[in-house]
């Protein structure tokens, strides 16, 4: 194989690869901290909850926001640029901290046999109904994605009520219990929001990482938007979900949310 056919190959593969790497997180270098002690996150993109740090630039947030209590700070301009070591942040009071970052909106155009894949593989049931009953299963399609991820870390032994805090993404994942309060073996429930009102029969996936392997379950939230499951390992945990309507701006025919919320133990 020559060079340039190479190239092209290689070229042709990591599309692929984006096109499915569907999932956004933020991640820490661990979960739980001493008070004072800093923190490194990067943001990651990928499947299976094993990613590649996103190649960050800031004009691509809307927001950052590190929440602790009733106070908040805005973390944009703390921002490195590029793929490592994107954010260091000090967790200077003892408790529970939410990190939130909102992306604006990026566009995709897949043909037909590919978005139907992907709406078939996260759950998108509604939408892949529609392409179905109005004959447009082989019609590319264009859309308009924006990320909302939030990350859960502890400083020192107390826990507060930060974990359930909602901050108006457009969809949002909050947990009814605080993972930091919770062991292995426990059951857990989260919320999923969409525009401020629970979404209810939404496929939601949640995920554990530990020692190199990744465990995932999909579930259905429930008519008020909520989950349940059991924190059967310990390690990383990932939910996450995704919510896609008929877009209002021009030049796509859909807008898509990605949510993602982080915690570990």
């Amino acid at each position: 194989m020559n060079r340039k056919c190479a190239l092209a190959l290689f070229s042709t593969l990591f599309i692929a690869s984006l096109l499915q790497a569907h999932e956004f997180w933020m991640q820490p270098h661990k979960f739980k901290f001493s008070i004072g002690e800093m923190a490194q996150i990067n943001f990651m993109v990928g499947e299976n909850f094993v990613g590649e740090r996103w190649n960050l630039n800031k004009h691509r947030l809307l927001r950052l926001d590190h929440h602790h209590a009733s106070s908040t700070e805005g973390l944009i301009e703390q921002v490195n640029s590029g793929e490592g070591n994107n954010l260091e942040v000090k967790l200077m009071k003892e408790g529970t901290h939410l990190f939130v970052m909102q992306s604006n909106n990026a566009f995709i155009e897949l043909e037909g046999e590919k978005f139907n894949a992907y709406l078939e593989e996260d759950g998108i049931e509604d939408v892949l109904a529609y392409r179905k009953k109005n004959n447009l299963l082989d019609k590319p399609a264009k859309e308009y994605y924006a990320r909302c991820a939030k990350l859960l870390l502890q400083a020192g032994s107390r826990a507060d009520d930060t974990y359930k805090k909602r901050v108006g993404l457009p969809l949002e994942i909050v947990p009814v219990n605080n993972p930091y309060t919770a062991k292995k073996g426990d059951e857990i429930s989260f919320q999923v929001f969409y525009e401020g009102k629970p979404l209810p029969f939404t496929m939601v996936k949640v995920w554990n990482r530990m020692d190199g392997t990744t465990f995932a379950q999909n579930i259905y939230t429930m008519k008020d938007g909520t989950i349940t499951t059991r924190l059967s390992n310990t390690g990383a945990w990932m939910v996450s979900c995704v919510r896609m309507v008929p877009a209002k701006e021009e030049g796509a025919d859909w807008q898509s949310y990605w949510a993602s919320l982080v915690f570990g133990f």
